[in-house]
C-alpha cells in the first residue's frame, strides 16, 4: 500500500501514514526501512527547518511497481467474489 501511496510523489510521514490507512507507526517505519534496503523508497532529511522534515519517495527502481501493483489490485476488486464463493465452496467441503 506504500507504493501506491507514493506513486504521486513524495510525501511526508504523517501524510503516508494517513493515505496508509489503519497501519500502526512502528509497522508503517518498518516496512519503509525494509523498502529503503531494497533500494525502492528514498528517505529525505531536510535539516534546515524546524522541525527538521522528512520526506519518502520512490526510486526509479520503486515506481517500475506501480503498474504491476496497479494491476494486481484491478485483478483483485474483480475477481475478489470468486475466490470468495471459492472459499465457501471448500469450507463446505471441508466439514
Amino acid at each position: 500500500m506504500i507504493v501506491p501511496a507514493l506513486a504521486g510523489g513524495a510525501l511526508r510521514f504523517s501524510a503516508l501514514k494517513e493515505a496508509v490507512a489503519g497501519v500502526s507507526s512502528k509497522v508503517l517505519t518498518e516496512t519503509l526501512r525494509s523498502l529503503q534496503r531494497d533500494g525502492l523508497v528514498h528517505r529525505e532529511v531536510f535539516v534546515d527547518h524546524t522541525p527538521i522534515r522528512v520526506e519518502y519517495e520512490l526510486t526509479e527502481l520503486g515506481r517500475t511497481l506501480i503498474l504491476p501493483l496497479a494491476a494486481l489490485r484491478t485483478w483483485a476488486e474483480t475477481y475478489a467474489p470468486d475466490v470468495l464463493k471459492a472459499r465457501d465452496v471448500y469450507d463446505a467441503g471441508s466439514e
